[in-house]
């Protein structure tokens, strides 16, 4: 059992690296799960082994994983240093990068689009790399040229979201979205949807139709096709209002994020906007209605204060 663990997939394989759990502490040892056979696996690796962290990102070009931040276990301090692993060696890097570097930071997110890292968000502390609890969440895009292993210098953007952390960030016919997370400062947890579009260089509210998921953190997004699978996250218990950051529940729920929704699934929407009655559709359409608007249940409250 971890959590602030990091898995990407390359091929037919998950990586699985980094994470904790509060017996063992930080690892830092590297896993890997064949998605044919089903086996895990704990490959040889050679180089510069990353110092066990949770909280980090992970991201890929080609057969390449790019580490990026955490929480160092060994020195008790944020990280702003990127490893990469080349999967066909493996074989672990660490970046001597040029440029004015990202700030140390956790539960950030780094998204690959092209050959460029975009890391936004996260939890830093004002003063430096150690944490003195005056917590501090950078709102602004940071951007790294893997070809060069270069930061680069950003324009300002006028319109920007929320610092925060936990939060999920997918890439999308090479843009950037964001959804969710937890800003301790404002002690308010998120639910709104942010494109970013790198052009540009700017960022843009997103209102999707039908009903979204309620604020939270920690959830898990993956792409499949042109649908976005949200899954979990944790929320403040309903007693303790939207910015309590202990007493929290975790969820079960599922939601789907269409980009190329089709006539049915529109349809299906209208129906739940204005109430139309269903009592003439088929059985397999109402019952898609019905799961469409039944929550699903939420398990345990949990406590902590990680992430």
């Amino acid at each position: 059992m971890r959590y602030g663990h990091s898995t990407v997939l390359i091929d037919d394989t998950v990586f699985l690296w980094g994470g904790r759990n509060d017996t063992e502490g930080a690892c830092n040892v590297l896993y890997a799960f064949d998605v044919n056979t089903h086996k895990w696996s704990t490959p040889r690796v050679l180089g510069t082994i990353p110092g066990a962290r949770d909280g980090h990102s992970a991201c890929v070009l080609g057969k390449t994983m790019y580490i990026f931040g955490g929480y160092e276990q060994l020195a008790d301090c944020f990280s702003n240093d990127i490893h990469k692993l080349d999967t066909s060696t493996m074989t672990w890097t660490l970046i001597c990068t040029k440029g004015n570097p990202a700030r140390w930071r956790d539960f950030h997110s780094a998204t690959m689009l092209g050959s460029h890292m975009y890391v936004f968000g996260g939890r830093a502390d004002r003063f430096g790399p150690f944490h003195s609890n005056n917590e501090i969440y950078c709102n602004r895009i940071r951007v790294f040229d893997t070809r060069t292993e270069a930061w680069l210098d950003c324009p300002a953007t006028p319109v920007l979201p929320e610092g925060r952390r936990s939060h999920s960030a997918f890439g999308y016919n090479g843009e950037l979205y964001i959804f969710g997370g937890y800003n301790a400062r404002l002690n308010r947890h998120f639910h709104d949807l942010w494109k970013f579009n790198p052009v540009s260089f700017t960022w843009k509210k997103i209102e999707p139709k039908g009903k979204g998921p309620c604020p939270r953190r920690r959830q898990c997004c993956c792409i499949v096709g042109d649908k976005i699978v949200l899954f979990g996250g944790t929320s403040p218990s309903p007693e303790e209002g939207l910015g309590d950051e202990f007493d929290l529940i975790d969820h079960s729920d599922l939601h789907i994020l269409d980009f190329s929704p089709s006539l049915k699934t529109l349809c299906k929407l209208a129906v739940i906007q204005y109430n139309l009655d269903q009592s003439c559709l088929p059985h397999d359409i109402r019952w898609e209605l019905n799961a469409m608007t039944t929550n699903s249940n939420i398990s345990r409250p949990i406590v902590s204060s990680h992430g």
